[in-house]
């Protein structure tokens, strides 16, 4: 990112168009920005944030959280997922008198990173578990996620997949994903035998504000993976899984720490979460699972956006797409919710 670079740069650059609600809300709060307007208010302190902070985002967010919990009827004819077919062009002045009112609020949610927990993701892990069974003869998995958010990541073999020429997954589970791609994959059948999580700020799927926190990371016009999420959080409410209240590494460290049967397969698996740890926390964390392997089978499996430096602008727009990877080595890229994934040539 350059350093002439402002906020409001930022805010307009994110997506780079008014095609949806987020398009011109975002733009829209760049002009309001650069007027000394309420945006300069609530985003006070975080001119320059690092960008891979994407504080446009979470407070898109915690603005979702306020129509969902039923406090800004006036917007809901915007958002889509809630019946609203209004043009999003007509929106600004509805939703500036909100921001207005709403300014510690708002402010308070920059602090919370997004947390999409998109259960479309799993198909990722799906690939990387396929592949690790394949080359370990191992069937029986502990598969353990660090920035969990939810839990609905571990939940892959309680989900259906259907690709290019194949399919995974029980029949009869409520969470089905379609046009998955991944053309020539071949599934392979595994027993999750434990399954365990951990986030800094772990996400109660049980509840209604668990349920409402989660929706409110997903894009109101993206109709179909607020279904994924329904469906995902159904399937959490009759398998629910643990997610404990913890940093990446030392969690991790922690559970491979752990006494294991010589017959399982230790999994670690996480999606988009290099981009919101710190460096250092990553480098932990990949150290822990080398440092394992002197012990325990171990295979660690990541859907990740792979970005050069740190410091790079992450761009929605800018083609680059996340990688699946096992062990380090890239088995294919993906979507950044998941399908369609393409499988790396072999």
């Amino acid at each position: 990112m350059t350093s002439d670079l402002t906020l409001a740069d930022r805010l307009r650059d994110h997506f780079g168009h008014r095609d949806h609600l987020y398009g011109v809300l975002l733009a829209e709060l760049a002009d309001d920005w650069d007027a000394g307007g309420v945006a300069r208010e609530i985003f006070a302190g975080w001119e320059d944030a690092e960008a891979r902070q994407l504080p446009q985002l979470r407070l898109l967010a915690g603005l979702f959280r306020i129509v969902l919990r039923g406090d800004a009827p006036q917007l809901e004819p915007f958002y889509p997922c809630l019946g609203g077919d209004t043009d999003p062009e007509e929106a600004w002045p509805s939703v500036r008198p909100l921001l207005a009112a709403h300014v510690e609020e708002l402010r308070a949610s920059l602090t919370e990173a997004p947390q999409t927990n998109e259960p479309g993701r799993a198909v990722a892990l799906l690939v990387g578990l396929s592949e690790a069974v394949r080359r370990t003869g191992t069937r029986r998995v502990r598969l353990l996620e660090p920035g969990a958010s939810a839990g609905l990541g571990l939940l892959v073999d309680r989900y259906r997949f259907e690709g290019e020429g194949w399919s995974a997954g029980p029949a009869e589970t409520p969470f089905v994903v379609r046009g998955c791609g991944a053309e020539g994959l071949v599934p392979e059948s595994v027993e999750i035998v434990e399954r365990r999580g951990c986030d800094l700020a772990p996400v109660d799927a049980s509840t209604p504000e668990g349920r409402t926190y989660l929706r409110s990371f997903v894009w109101p016009w993206q109709l179909d993976r607020h279904a994924r999420l329904d469906a995902a959080l159904a399937v959490a409410a009759e398998h629910p899984v643990t997610v404990d209240r913890s940093g990446a590494a030392a969690w991790v460290r922690e559970r491979l720490a752990e006494p294991v049967a010589d017959d399982v397969l230790t999994v670690v698996w996480h999606s988009v979460t290099r981009l919101y740890w710190p460096l250092e926390e990553t480098q932990a964390m990949e150290a822990a699972v080398a440092e394992a392997r002197e012990r325990v089978p171990v295979a660690h499996v990541a859907m990740e956006h792979p970005w050069v430096t740190w410091q790079e602008r992450p761009s929605v727009d800018g083609g680059r797409t996340p990688s699946v990877e096992l062990d380090g080595e890239v088995l294919g890229s993906c979507g950044h919710h998941g399908p369609p994934l393409v499988l790396a040539p072999r």
